[in-house]
């Protein structure tokens, strides 16, 4: 992927429905078998060093959110996402 992109801009979507629904039920399309939520703070933490311009994350749904579990890891996932935006400082 790296070598795809290169040091072109980058933007950073992230569907919350690629998640197993163990980790997120909150979403209109569950996919049993998705990523667990380590794989996909992973995937978020990776890219750190492309040149990110922004991002999103899409289809959380709270109604289907019962133990708000799928929006805790929204926000984490959004959190990291920051993080590795060109220019933040790392420790």
């Amino acid at each position: 992927m790296r070598a795809q992109l290169g040091s072109e801009p980058v933007y950073l979507t992230f569907d919350i429905d690629g998640i197993d629904p163990a980790w997120a039920p909150g979403t209109g399309t569950p996919e049993v078998g998705g990523l667990t939520s380590i794989q996909a703070l992973e995937i978020v933490r990776g890219c750190q060093g492309l040149q990110l311009v922004g991002g999103d994350l899409v289809e959380v749904s709270p109604p289907y959110d019962q133990s708000g579990n799928t929006a805790q890891l929204a926000a984490n996932l959004l959190y990291e996402m920051l993080c590795v935006l060109p220019g933040v400082a790392r420790r």
